[in-house]
């Protein structure tokens, strides 16, 4: 049977106790296991993007968006079931752990920053080999990415910071109920639903977007000498700064909103509901603390 709440949050607090300890005792692994992560979360990025060019314009922005989502899915499948990590779901882990007495905050901060280190390099990198592939370097992929590239970054800070906690209240509620799941097919279908649900909504996933919108920044000498070629009015130049367009416009506010969304609208809502003398009682027949996602 899947566990109830109060099961959750212990099997949560468990995961935390893993997590952490390797991140103290073994934090090469935890680099790679981000670094792998931050790569996984951006082959759906890729994917989106290979399916959904040029479908906005003949069946509607909707169904691109439907698309787009059904083929992210494999990315929190293959973390999720893999067990690497992703930072946007060690924030709920955490966040649990603390209320468990598992972790502090520092170590907590420490945790996250590392995990996002590890994240941004993968999502960066496979994104950079994607660029060279010149597979997506032909009028509809260059397009549709620039595209994608001007609508999330051309957001203000407002409309990302709150597109971010959309994203991480979706996707890590999935995600604890990855945890809370029994059986190989129901933690797929739940680990699925995540990036399904904030791909198709049109949120801001940090660790995406870094891979995601660096693309057309990689890209975009090349997109310019095709638009140039094909007649196409002065396009919106994307840039790596602060205002608006660029890339850490974007990645700010969405960190930030991303942070929000986990922390304060899952994990600790699920503790709270939790019931906390159910949960002392099932903690004196515990003898094992710890447990791998």
């Amino acid at each position: 049977m899947p566990a109830n709440l109060d099961e959750l949050v212990i099997r949560v607090a468990d995961i935390c106790s893993y997590k952490w300890d390797m991140v103290r005792n073994r934090p090469w692994a935890f680099l790679i296991s981000s670094f792998s992560g931050g790569a996984m979360v951006v082959f759906g990025a890729t994917l989106a993007l290979s399916v959904s060019a040029g479908v906005g314009e003949h069946l509607g922005p909707g169904f691109a968006n439907l698309l787009m989502g059904l083929v992210f899915m494999f990315s929190l499948v293959v973390i999720m079931m893999s067990g690497m990590t992703l930072v946007t779901a060690d924030m709920y882990i955490g966040v649990i752990g603390i209320f468990h007495k598992r972790i502090g905050w520092g170590r907590f901060i420490w945790g996250i920053a590392l995990g996002y280190v590890g994240n941004f390099v993968g999502s960066m990198f496979f994104m950079w080999l994607i660029s060279k592939s010149g597979a997506y370097a032909a009028w509809p992929w260059l397009a549709k990415s620039h595209a994608i590239g001007v609508a999330k970054m051309g957001y203000t800070a407002t409309q990302i910071f709150v597109m971010g906690i959309v994203c991480t209240w979706m996707l890590q509620t999935a995600a604890i109920l990855f945890v809370k799941a029994e059986g190989d097919m129901a933690k797929i279908a739940m680990a699925a639903y995540g990036p399904l649900a904030f791909v198709a909504g049109m949120t801001e996933h940090c660790i995406a977007n870094i891979g995601f919108l660096a693309l057309p920044l990689f890209q975009q000498d090349v997109f310019l000498e095709a638009a140039r070629q094909a007649g196409q009015a002065a396009p919106i130049l994307l840039h790596w700064g602060f205002g608006q367009y660029g890339w850490a416009h974007n990645q700010l506010y969405t960190v930030l909103g991303n942070i929000v969304g986990g922390i304060l609208f899952v994990g600790i809502p699920f503790q709270l509901v939790s019931n906390a003398e159910r949960v002392k009682k099932l903690y004196k027949d515990k003898t094992s603390f710890i447990i791998k996602l």
